[in-house]
């Protein structure tokens, strides 16, 4: 008779969290780095923002802020958007979504199937871009609704909290901190609840942000940019410059080509802050000591961006005419 080993979960949103930490040999072989990559792929709603979802409810319904048929509203690029959904559907929540153009169309369908209202706005705000005008558009949803509630994960000190316990897994698998750590900007959530356990924990990992070319969170000058979910057009609530050892600019080819190098080198499907985190350990790599520790956030599945990072013709027409990706 063979017992299983494997955890019995009460409910699928136990299952958040504790995704696996996967050495990446293959990615870099010239190099003398020790790479190990995030999954958070593997968390139920696909992407990391399931951990931001599931703190941001739980924690609002134990303070009384939210109950059973209010309607909770987000603005987001896609991934927080399908955490909530899931988490909203579970525990009896309504949910109403505010995205851009820039939405991957697959992304608006899975949060449907949960039941969310998906709300569109299609110009953006002379600040502050297009991010901007979903919060605007936010806003006057929550005046219109007595009955909901804004989980704001741009300012939310719950968001970055939520990611305490991420690099807390991170540490526990490696059996050791990493010298390491990078991860992709937005709310800066991620990165920060991060670098709050590193700090609790006096821990000597170094965090490297990596950042949208065109993103104004560093204080670099705004620009276009065609890769959902990384970067900003708006300075983070969170982010403490003063903690972070660097941070990393990368372009949307470049991006691309992250993406494109996890898939051929180690067959794994990742979306566009992934591919941005890996390039970023490129452009480091040889200013890093000899045998060093790297552990990468690698924030969602690739399925949501066969049309668009994965396709030949989007590339083409949306990234550089001359790219030719890896094989």
């Amino acid at each position: 008779m063979i017992i299983s080993q494997s955890p019995q979960y009460a409910r699928i949103l136990d299952t958040v969290g504790r995704t696996p930490l996967i050495r990446l040999n293959r990615l870099y072989p010239d190099n003398q780095l020790k790479i190990f990559g995030k999954m958070e792929a593997f968390n139920p709603g696909g992407s990391i923002k399931d951990r931001t979802a599931l703190q941001l409810i739980t924690h609002a319904m134990e303070n009384g802020e939210l109950k059973k048929g209010d309607t909770v509203v987000e603005s987001s690029s896609g991934n927080m958007a399908i955490g909530l959904a899931q988490t909203c559907k579970y525990f009896g929540l309504n949910l109403e979504v505010v995205v851009d153009p820039m939405v991957n169309s697959q992304n608006v369908k899975i949060i449907k199937a949960y039941g969310g209202k998906v709300n569109y706005v299609t110009d953006p705000a002379l600040e502050g871009g297009y991010l901007q005008a979903r919060l605007d558009r936010v806003q006057e949803i929550l005046a219109e609704n007595p009955r909901s509630f804004w989980t704001n994960q741009y300012g939310n000190l719950q968001n970055p909290a939520a990611h305490q316990q991420t690099m807390h897994e991170i540490v526990k698998d490696l059996g050791y901190a990493p010298d390491y750590l990078f991860a992709a900007t937005s709310t800066c959530g991620t990165l920060m609840g991060c670098t709050d356990y590193v700090r609790l924990n006096k821990l000597k990992t170094k965090i490297i942000a990596v950042d949208a070319v065109g993103s104004i969170i560093f204080g670099t000058p705004i620009g276009a940019r065609k890769i959902p979910g990384h970067g900003a057009g708006r300075k983070s609530q969170f982010l403490d410059r003063k903690l972070i050892s660097d941070v990393v600019h990368v372009n949307d080819e470049e991006c691309v080509d992250g993406c494109h190098r996890l898939l051929n080198k180690e067959a794994i499907l990742c979306g566009g802050s992934s591919g941005a985190v890996t390039f970023a350990v490129q452009k480091m790599a040889h200013s890093l000591p000899y045998g060093a520790t790297v552990a990468m956030i690698l924030c969602d599945r690739g399925e949501r961006y066969l049309d668009t990072i994965y396709n030949p013709e989007w590339i083409t027409k949306n990234i550089s005419q001359k790219m030719e990706v890896l094989v």
